[in-house]
C-alpha cells in the first residue's frame, strides 16, 4: 500500500459521507483533500463553490456527471440561494411535470429578491434567475426538491410559443389534467381571457370536445368573451384517440411511434423483400455472426462507492489495472455476445416456423440479456443481481441531453412498447422503431445498444429483409442519428441510416 494510494482513499472517505446525490460544497472539503479528489479525476468544478462527483475513466470533457448531476445540483443551488423564495417558471414547470426527457439548456426561475442573473454552467447550460414582479404563484408545489408551479397554474401562465417549441411536452401536460376545474380557477381569478380561448383551441385540437366546452361556456358565463385560438401548429395530434395520460414517459413513447411510423414506411417503401426458406435464412444469419460480433457502446452515471474507495487504498487503482480489467471484460463480453446471438436465432427460428414475432421476443429478449452477461457474472466481473432484469437506477449517456425514463416508470414503458411491436403490422417499423424505442427507454444498465440490435434483425431477418450489420466505421453518424430522433424527434436520418446499411451488406 502506497503513501499516496492510502492519502487518496481518505479523501475519497469523506467525499462519499459529504456528498449528496453527486453534488458538494467546496466548504465541506478541505483545500488538500479538495485538489487531491480533483486532480486524480474524481471531482470536476460546477462554478465557485459547487463541485460534482465524477469519474477518471470518463473521457475529457464527458456530459455524463454533469447531466447526471444537473437536477440535483440545479435544487441545491436554489435552496442554498433563495430557501423557499422561488419558483420555476411555468415552462419549466410544466417540463418538471410531465418528465421530460431531455435536459434543459435553461432553467427559468423567479424569485423574491431582486436579481436578474444569468448563471452559466457547463456543457452550455444556465440558470436564469429574474425578481417576480408580484408574489410566488401562491399553488406552488415540491417536486424531487424543486419548487415549482402546480400544472394547472402552469398552463395558465405558459405562453403561446411553448405549444410550437416543445408540442409532445405541451400536449401530455393537457392530457394530464384530470379536471378542468383548477384550469378555470386560474382562469377566472385572472380573468384571462386570451388564455383561455388558446386552452379551449388546444383542447379541441386534441379531441377532447368536452373540457374545451366547459372552459368556454364557464368563463362566458362570468361575462367573458371567449375567442377561440389553436396554439398548436402541427396538423394533427400526437396521441390521436387518447384522452387522459397517467404515465408521461408511456404516452411520449406511443406518440413517437404514432409521430415516427410514416416517415420509416416512406423510407424503406421500395425496398424489396425477399422470399427466402427459412433455413437458409438461419444460415445466412450465422454466415454473418463474425462480422456483427462487435462490443457496443454502452454509458452510466457513476458515484463514488465503497468498492472504489478500497481498490484505490489497496493500490489496486492503477492504468496498468485498469487495463488488464478492460482486457478480461472485452474477452468476457465476446462469449456472452456468443451466447446471446445463439439465443436470438433460436427466437428467429420460432418466428420463422410461424410464432407472432413480438410475443417471441418479449418472452425471450430477457434471457438474451441474462446470455451477454452470465460469463461476467460467472467470472466475478459483475454482481449475480446485474441478471434480474431491469435497472433499478438513473442513467445518463455521454454527449447527450436525453435522459431515459426513470427506473420506476420502465415496467410501464417496456409494456407499452411490447404492446405497440405488437399491434405494428409494417415490419420495417417493427425493426426500426423497435430498435430505436428500445433503445430510448435504456431498460437495462449495460447491454441496451446490442440488444437493440437484436431486436432490430430479429423483425429484419423474419420478414424478407438481411440481417444487418451496423458497421463500427459508422459508430458516430449511428450514434449522431439515434441523437437526432432522440432529441428533434426526427427519426428519418435513422430510417435513412439503417436503409444504407442494409444495401451495403446485399
Amino acid at each position: 500500500m502506497t503513501n499516496q494510494s492510502d492519502k487518496l482513499a481518505r479523501a475519497l472517505d469523506l467525499l462519499r459521507v459529504t456528498e449528496r446525490d453527486g453534488i458538494v460544497r467546496s466548504a465541506q472539503l478541505s483545500r488538500i483533500y479538495r485538489d487531491r479528489l480533483i486532480k486524480a479525476g474524481f471531482l470536476e468544478e460546477i462554478l465557485r463553490s459547487w463541485l460534482m462527483v465524477t469519474h477518471p475513466a470518463a473521457p475529457s470533457g464527458s456530459s455524463v456527471a454533469w447531466y447526471g448531476s444537473f437536477w440535483a445540483f440545479v435544487s441545491q443551488y436554489l435552496e442554498d440561494r433563495f430557501f423557499d423564495g422561488y419558483c420555476l417558471s411555468a415552462e419549466s414547470s410544466i417540463k418538471c411535470h410531465v418528465q421530460s426527457s431531455l435536459i434543459p439548456l435553461q432553467v427559468s426561475v423567479m424569485v423574491t429578491k431582486h436579481v436578474i442573473q444569468t448563471v452559466i454552467l457547463p456543457s452550455d447550460t444556465s440558470l436564469f434567475i429574474y425578481p417576480t414582479a408580484e408574489v410566488l404563484p401562491p399553488h406552488r408545489v415540491k417536486l424531487n426538491g424543486l419548487w415549482i408551479m402546480d400544472l394547472p397554474t402552469a398552463l395558465c401562465r405558459v405562453a403561446e410559443p411553448f405549444y410550437r417549441t416543445s408540442p409532445e411536452d405541451a400536449e401530455i401536460a393537457l392530457r394530464m389534467v384530470r379536471d378542468p376545474t383548477d384550469l378555470l380557477h386560474g382562469l377566472l381569478e385572472g380573468s384571462n381571457v386570451v388564455v383561455a380561448g388558446r386552452l379551449v383551441g388546444a383542447y379541441k385540437f386534441l379531441g377532447d370536445e368536452k373540457t374545451a366546452k366547459r372552459i368556454k361556456e364557464t368563463m362566458e358565463s362570468a361575462g367573458n368573451i371567449v375567442r377561440v385560438s389553436n396554439p398548436f401548429t402541427r396538423s394533427e395530434p400526437m396521441l390521436s384517440g387518447l384522452s387522459r395520460v397517467t404515465s408521461p414517459h408511456v404516452a411520449r413513447i406511443r406518440g413517437l411511434w404514432a409521430l415516427m411510423r410514416q416517415d420509416v414506411m416512406q423510407t424503406f417503401a421500395d425496398y424489396p423483400r425477399r422470399q427466402v426458406a427459412p433455413a437458409d435464412t438461419l444460415a445466412d444469419v450465422e454466415e454473418r455472426y463474425a462480422a456483427d460480433a462487435y462490443n457496443s457502446l454502452s454509458i452510466e452515471g457513476y458515484r463514488v462507492t465503497p468498492e472504489l474507495i478500497q481498490r484505490v487504498r489497496v493500490g489496486g487503482w492503477t492504468p496498468d489495472a485498469e487495463a488488464a480489467d478492460n482486457k478480461e471484460s472485452d474477452a468476457l463480453a465476446a462469449r456472452g455476445y456468443y451466447q446471446a446471438f445463439q439465443a436470438v436465432k433460436g427466437s428467429l427460428a420460432a418466428i420463422l416456423s410461424g410464432k407472432p414475432s413480438a410475443d417471441v421476443i418479449e418472452q425471450d429478449f430477457a434471457g438474451w440479456y441474462r446470455e451477454m452477461f452470465s460469463p461476467a457474472v460467472v467470472a466475478g466481473v459483475f454482481k449475480a443481481s446485474q441478471l434480474a432484469g431491469y435497472r433499478n437506477h438513473p442513467i445518463f449517456l455521454r454527449g447527450s441531453r436525453y435522459v431515459p425514463p426513470a427506473s420506476e416508470a420502465l415496467t410501464d414503458c417496456m409494456e407499452a412498447f411490447f404492446d405497440l411491436l405488437r399491434a405494428e403490422e409494417e415490419p420495417s417499423v417493427r425493426a426500426v422503431l423497435g430498435h430505436y424505442i428500445f433503445v430510448y427507454i435504456h431498460p437495462y444498465s449495460d447491454g441496451n445498444g446490442r440488444i437493440g440490435r437484436f431486436l432490430m434483425n430479429a423483425a429484419l431477418a423474419s420478414s424478407g429483409y438481411p440481417w444487418t450489420v451496423i458497421r463500427q466505421t459508422r459508430r458516430k453518424e449511428y450514434l449522431a442519428v439515434l441523437e437526432t430522433a432522440s432529441i428533434d424527434h426526427d427519426i428519418k436520418p435513422f430510417a435513412k441510416f439503417i436503409r444504407e446499411e442494409m444495401d451495403a451488406q446485399n
